[in-house]
Formats: structure tokens, C-alpha cells, sequence
């Protein structure tokens, strides 16, 4: 029973098998975070949301490598929003983009839970920024100046002054 073993059974479609010998292997090796970070994966994979959390928090308590790292942050904040735990996914969010700020994927999930808790023009200013900078869209690119400059304050007008 190893970690490589588990990666394949997930590999090869036996998502139930691998959970099950993830937990196992997690038991065993309370201190490998890769270990805890592939049983959240599994359980998210399989909807078993709730039981993904604690997989995570653990994996982030210890050494994993800056992508698995990385990934943990959006899993654990994806999984506390998809859970109604708003403030939680917004708190992990925050703190994957401390330590990777150029963390796309989790600037994507930091504003869906900012629309969760009513920060709905944070969100979309957010995602404004995303979109005119990372688009690669030629229509997009060329209103990119634009959508930066909207996204400082999506709800700025500017009245024509007519009567």
C-alpha cells in the first residue's frame, strides 16, 4: 500500500479504491502532507466535501511542494465555499495569494467568495482585472486598457450632464 499505488487507482478510474487506501496511508503517515493533500483530492473528486477539509488543513500544516501547495489553497477555499463557509474560503483564499500572489486560479475563487458574502462588486472588479490580463482574446486585448480602468470602480458613472 503506497502513494504511488493510490495515484493509479485513481489513474485508472477506481476513485473509491484509492480513497480508500489514501485514508489509510493518512493514518499512518499523520506527518506527509502529499498523502493528506491526495485524500482531500479524492474526496472532493468523489463529493465527499466535508470530509476533504480536514485532508487539507493538514496538508498545508506541513511540507508540500509549491505546486501541490499551491493547489491545496484553491482545493481547501473551493471546498469551504462549495460547503457555505464563506468566510473560511475567503480567509485560505486570501492566504494561498500571500504566498502566490500571480495565483490566478485562486484570485477566480477568492471573488466567487466574495459574492458569496455581498462583496459582489469586489468580485467583479476582480475578475475584471483577470480578464483584461490574462485574456488572450484580440477583442478583449483591445478594450484591455478600458476593462482595468472599469475595474477600479465598476460603479462609477459618468452623468452627461443633460437635462
Amino acid at each position: 500500500m503506497t502513494l504511488l499505488h493510490a495515484k493509479e487507482l485513481r489513474a485508472s478510474g477506481k476513485h473509491e479504491q484509492a480513497r480508500e487506501m489514501l485514508v489509510a496511508l493518512a493514518s499512518q503517515s499523520t506527518s506527509d502532507a502529499v498523502i493528506h493533500y491526495e485524500a482531500a483530492c479524492v474526496h472532493d473528486f468523489l463529493g465527499f466535501e466535508a470530509q476533504a477539509v480536514p485532508f487539507y488543513v493538514k496538508a498545508l500544516e506541513g511540507e508540500l511542494p509549491a505546486p501541490i501547495r499551491r493547489s491545496a489553497y484553491t482545493g481547501l477555499g473551493s471546498t469551504y465555499r462549495t460547503l457555505g463557509m464563506y468566510q473560511q474560503a475567503q480567509e485560505i483564499l486570501v492566504q494561498g495569494l500571500a504566498e502566490f500572489p500571480e495565483a490566478n486560479e485562486i484570485q477566480v475563487f477568492l471573488a466567487m467568495a466574495h459574492h458569496n458574502l455581498g462583496q459582489s462588486k469586489s468580485a467583479v472588479e476582480s475578475l475584471l482585472r483577470l480578464v483584461a490580463g490574462t485574456s488572450a482574446d484580440p477583442q478583449i486585448k483591445s478594450y484591455a486598457r478600458a476593462i482595468e480602468f472599469y475595474a477600479q470602480d465598476i460603479d462609477r458613472s459618468w452623468p452627461s450632464g443633460a437635462a
